[in-house]
């Protein structure tokens, strides 16, 4: 019988938060430093220092641990993405402007997290791509935009959403390379890029 067996129960919980805990924080700096293609369950287990058998205790797979990662991100960003389609309803220009806007300082807070969490003296690691959290926002980000533009006389919803959002993800990656990080200066270029070009295409009906 193992150990944690005779632990009170209170323990018990508190080590499965732990444990939990450590597999997410690893999965992320993995998936952030690899890539998720490239990321294996392997390579999270040797990050987190645990044994196999308690990684799978807790999730069968990498894409287990990485849905767990972006529902957190969704969680997270949800109720700033409500606020801003509340305050901004139909103008989809101040809109856009501000989904932008909120979604590259999530990417920027995002990686001084990641940053963060690497031990002093530690040379710095490109982030491949998106973290599973800031592929959830995409998600929200993209949703919210189809939403906005649909039923209005504009362009196609769908591309609209898949423009915008390709314009954002490339900006943002790129901004996160530059030091210092500037938000603003990539929300500003990205906007004028999609507003711009909005107003060149055809119209809906």
């Amino acid at each position: 019988m193992s150990q944690v067996a005779y632990l009170p129960a209170g323990k018990r919980e508190q080590t499965k938060v732990q444990n939990r805990q450590a597999i997410l924080v690893a999965a992320r700096e993995v998936f952030g430093e690899l890539g998720y293609e490239t990321a294996t369950v392997r390579d999270i287990i040797r990050r987190t220092g645990l044994a196999a058998g308690t990684f799978y205790n807790y999730y069968r797979s990498k894409e287990e641990v990485f849905a767990a990662l972006a529902d957190d991100g969704a969680r997270r960003f949800g109720p700033i993405l409500k606020s801003l389609r509340a305050q901004h309803g139909g103008d989809f220009e101040s809109f856009v402007r501000a989904a932008i806007t909120a979604y590259f300082e999530f990417q920027a807070a995002e990686h001084a997290n990641f940053l963060a969490r690497r031990p002093a003296g530690e040379p710095h690691v490109h982030i491949h791509g998106e973290t599973p959290e800031m592929a959830a926002v995409y998600a929200e980000v993209r949703d919210a935009i189809v939403e906005a533009v649909s039923g209005a006389d504009g362009p196609d919803p769908d591309y609209t959403a898949a423009a915008c959002i390709a314009v954002a993800r490339e900006v943002g990656e790129k901004m996160l390379e530059r030091r210092p990080i500037d938000t603003r200066a990539a929300a500003e270029f990205a906007v004028a890029m999609i507003l711009g070009g909005l107003n060149g295409l055809p119209r809906a009906g």
